[in-house]
This record gives C-alpha cells, sequence and structure tokens, in this order.
C-alpha cells in the first residue's frame, strides 16, 4: 500500500507555487493525484469526465483522417491522453506555460496510462497559450502558416473565472477571432468550463464561428456526495472558409 500522503514536486511559478500531490484515499481505494496553485485546486485524478469529453466532442465534430491538433493546457493529461486515443490524430502539440508540468509527465510522474511521452504524436511546447494565439505566426513559427483542425483549451476555470487576469483578451471577441486564423476551414474550437454552459458565451461563440453549441458533462461528486456539472464549449469555422 502506498503512503497516505506524498508532494511528488512543488515548484514556485511566475503564476504561483504550483504542486503535485499524490495522497491514498481508504474511501475510494484509490490513489488521488492532485494539482494546486497556491492554495485553489486546479485538477485531481478523481475528476476527469469533462477533461476527456473535451477531447471526444471536440474531436467528433473534426472532418478528416488525419487531424493536427493543439491542446492548451496541460494538468494531469487527461485531455491530451483522450485525443491520441483517436487513430485519425496524426501531431498533437500541448502548449503549456508552465515547465514544472510539462516535467511531471516526462518524468512520468503522473497516473496517466500510457503515458503521453511514449506517443511519439506526442509534443510538449513551453509557452503562453493566449500570447501564441494572438500572434500573426501561431503555434509554429517555423512554419507558419500553420493550421489546425482542432483547438481545445482547458486552463482557465470559466471563462470569467481566470487564472491571470492577462487572459481575458482572449475570450472576447477580437481575441476569438484571432484564434479563428489559425484553424483550418471546418477546424473546431474547443474550451473547457468548470461550470455549467452559460448562454451569453455561446452566442459571442456564435458571432464570430459558423455555429457554436456547447454541451454539459454531469458526473457523480462522491465527495460531496452530489452530481455536479461542468461544460465543453465548442464552435467551428465554416467549411468553406479561405
Amino acid at each position: 500500500m502506498s503512503a497516505l500522503f506524498e508532494e511528488l514536486d512543488y515548484q514556485v511559478t511566475d503564476l504561483g507555487a504550483i504542486s503535485l500531490r499524490r495522497r491514498r484515499s481508504t474511501q475510494h481505494n484509490t490513489d488521488i493525484y492532485e494539482v494546486k496553485l497556491d492554495d485553489a485546486f486546479l485538477m485531481s485524478s478523481l475528476f476527469t469526465a469533462s477533461e476527456i469529453a473535451l477531447a471526444e466532442l471536440g474531436l467528433k465534430a473534426c472532418h478528416g483522417n488525419t487531424l493536427d491538433i493543439i491542446v492548451g493546457g496541460l494538468g494531469l493529461g487527461y485531455t491530451a491522453g483522450a485525443v491520441l486515443q483517436d487513430k485519425r490524430v496524426s501531431s498533437l502539440t500541448i502548449v503549456e506555460a508552465l515547465q514544472p508540468v510539462i516535467d511531471w509527465h516526462t518524468n512520468k510522474l503522473v497516473p496517466l496510462d500510457p503515458p503521453l511521452v511514449d506517443d511519439p504524436r506526442c509534443h510538449f511546447a513551453h509557452g503562453d497559450f493566449f500570447a501564441l494565439a494572438a500572434s500573426n505566426n501561431g503555434f509554429d513559427p517555423e512554419n507558419s502558416p500553420h493550421r489546425y483542425d482542432a483547438i481545445l483549451v482547458d486552463i482557465d476555470h470559466t471563462p470569467d473565472m481566470l487564472l491571470s487576469a492577462n487572459n481575458a483578451s482572449f475570450y472576447q471577441p477580437e481575441g476569438l477571432r484571432q484564434l479563428c486564423r489559425h484553424l483550418k476551414p471546418g477546424g473546431v474550437f474547443g474550451l473547457w468550463s468548470n461550470l455549467p454552459a452559460e448562454p451569453a458565451f455561446t452566442a459571442r461563440l456564435d458571432t464570430i464561428f459558423a455555429k457554436a453549441w456547447a454541451e454539459n458533462v454531469t458526473f457523480h461528486n462522491p465527495i460531496q456526495g452530489r452530481d455536479i456539472s461542468q461544460a465543453v464549449y465548442l464552435a467551428q469555422t465554416d467549411d468553406a472558409a479561405a
């Protein structure tokens, strides 16, 4: 049996102190991995349904058999892992602002199985997702313009509850227009949210993309003893876009 609690890593970053912890839950007879930024919980391996749904719903809307995908935000890697389960995916680039998080995966400290680093389609990019999305050169400056079949984002808590105020412009119409430049015709934008879908944000997406919709993902929280709902926002560019 593993120890009841272990702090696997602790690093001070520009965003705050980030830590990876593992604790043994006797209630659930499993090890639970948690990510904290300062005192805020960012992610738990006990609740991954909506992170996985972000990948599955986003890729379900994609056309074609050789998909190039961007994932913004790495965390414990459940969205990226679900992306790689789709055999149509030919390349996955994960953009992560915090090098320690990338190191957790490189050193296989997280419980994801199979590990992301064992899949040759998967590449880590240490950088600011929001700055790259706003840039003219996009996510692959050496091969610009490089467009993608899907860009899936799980960084902030919701479009309004942000890890940094610097991210706010991304969720506004101009920021969403800038993101569109990096999608192929028919390309999909997917966004995870910690709360149920807000019609106002879906409506905002609908003014920028050819179509937009949201899916609520409901799952049981055994700690709270109740069901909770989180959201995946989805939007798609025009198939005939230049």
